[in-house]
């Protein structure tokens, strides 16, 4: 809502410095700001609120060490991240702009998800919570949305290089021309936006993949109904996404540390896409519109961030499912619309390990009961963070390892773009 008023001061009345809020860097730098201070304002008050109401985690005794000492700490403090994403993205991003309308109406209908789920827990006293067919269902829906958006959406472009017989047209091309700057920027793309299923494939050369190519290899023809196969693919990587970071949640400040690198990673991943230099100087393709999506990320990243502040270890509170279905949900939806979600198995380390980990532990405990009457375990337990748990290593420390861990695989991530 600034940027529009700030815009109509500048245009209108010529106000000194108005013209600073056209800069996304300026707006992103002001989200992530007051991101951390609405979290670290909203956080106390709302604490201190769940506090008194007796809001409080029911923990079941796992054996795990310290595990107890954490019954009755405050819960649903994902209402603290939502807010602190919401607010700035309102304030300080182009809400005209379909990415930003796509990332807000997907932070609400996850943190709605999720905080059904807390309060049939706490105030209903259900242990199971929100049914986990429903909890589906809400992926699924949120899933079809984004996909449909995608696909349907006249906004969602991209647009192509201009070749030159079988090369692309680089700088060296452009010696002689007497405007060769303003044609570098202007011309190494088509004028036209084109609207297409390419997404980032890592590690390969030319690092486009078509999602059509998944369909048209029976008929050219079929190149219409490609959306048949692309909605589905959007709809599973949100739901696995959006469960990889629900399961991470189980160590004080897991989930939001890694929610936060991973965060900051796609907001670069961002920039560098809505940026025709940056786009082809690492040769990865320019989409349209999709900078202002840094703003919104600033805001997730600076949420995150400020949450630690009273979920880092001993937390004061936890996020619940209302902050780690919505903190999956976003990160998955964000890959999606900058075209980078084939680098999630490898940015979302964490959660893929965490969630393959329990895949593993439950198949192979079935299969060797049905086997053998007696059901083997491989981890002492799952997810991951508790068998080292189990192990004898402190909380904060697997914490700190696993952050670690996933600074690595965000570098790793990024260096992919040109590692081909």
């Amino acid at each position: 809502m600034l940027y529009y008023l700030f815009d109509f001061l500048d245009k209108t009345y010529d106000l000194p410095g108005a013209g600073v809020f056209k800069y996304i860097s300026f707006r992103s730098a002001l989200a992530l700001l007051s991101s951390l201070l609405i979290t670290l304002i909203w956080g106390k008050s709302l604490i201190r609120f769940l506090r008194v109401k007796q809001i409080g985690e029911t923990v079941r005794d796992l054996g795990l060490e310290g595990q107890m000492q954490k019954q009755g700490t405050p819960t649903m403090g994902g209402l603290i991240i939502l807010t602190s994403i919401l607010i700035p993205t309102l304030l300080f991003a182009k809400l005209g702009n379909v990415y930003i309308l796509l990332m807000l109406a997907s932070t609400i209908w996850l943190g709605l998800i999720g905080f059904t789920d807390d309060y049939i827990k706490v105030f209903k006293k259900d242990k199971e919570g929100l049914p986990g067919r429903l909890k589906i269902v809400g992926q699924v829906g949120i899933g079809l949305i984004v996909g449909v958006t995608l696909y349907f959406n006249k906004h969602v472009v991209i647009k192509e290089k201009l070749v030159y017989g079988a090369e692309t047209i680089t700088a060296q091309d452009l010696a002689g021309n007497q405007n060769q700057t303003a044609f570098f920027k202007e011309s190494i793309y088509a004028k036209r936006n084109t609207k297409s299923l390419k997404t980032t494939i890592p590690f390969f050369k030319n690092n486009e993949f078509d999602y059509a190519t998944l369909i048209t290899w029976i008929s050219e023809d079929l190149r219409d109904y490609a959306w048949l196969v692309f909605i589905p693919i959007v709809i599973f990587i949100v739901t696995a996404v959006s469960n990889g970071a629900n399961i991470t949640d189980g160590l004080d400040g897991l989930a939001t540390g890694t929610s936060a690198i991973i965060g900051a990673t796609l907001g670069i991943l961002a920039y560098v896409s809505g940026n025709t230099v940056f786009a082809d100087y690492l040769n990865i393709m320019y989409l349209p519109s999709t900078g202002e999506l840094v703003v919104f990320m600033s805001a997730f990243v600076g949420a995150c961030v400020g949450f630690l502040w009273y979920n880092s270890f001993p937390a004061y509170v936890f996020m619940g499912d209302t902050g780690s279905l919505a903190l999956g949900g976003i990160i998955a939806v964000f890959a999606i619309a900058i075209r980078k979600e084939l680098l999630i198995p490898v940015l979302c380390g964490i959660f893929l390990v965490e969630n393959l980990s329990v895949m593993i532990q439950v198949t192979y405990f079935k299969y060797t009961k049905k086997k053998y009457g007696e059901g083997i375990r491989i981890f002492r337990m799952s997810p991951l963070h508790h068998h080292y748990q189990k192990i004898g290593y402190h909380e904060s420390k697997i914490v700190t390892r696993f952050w670690i861990v996933g600074v690595m695989l965000a570098v790793l991530t990024i260096v992919t773009l040109k590692l081909r």
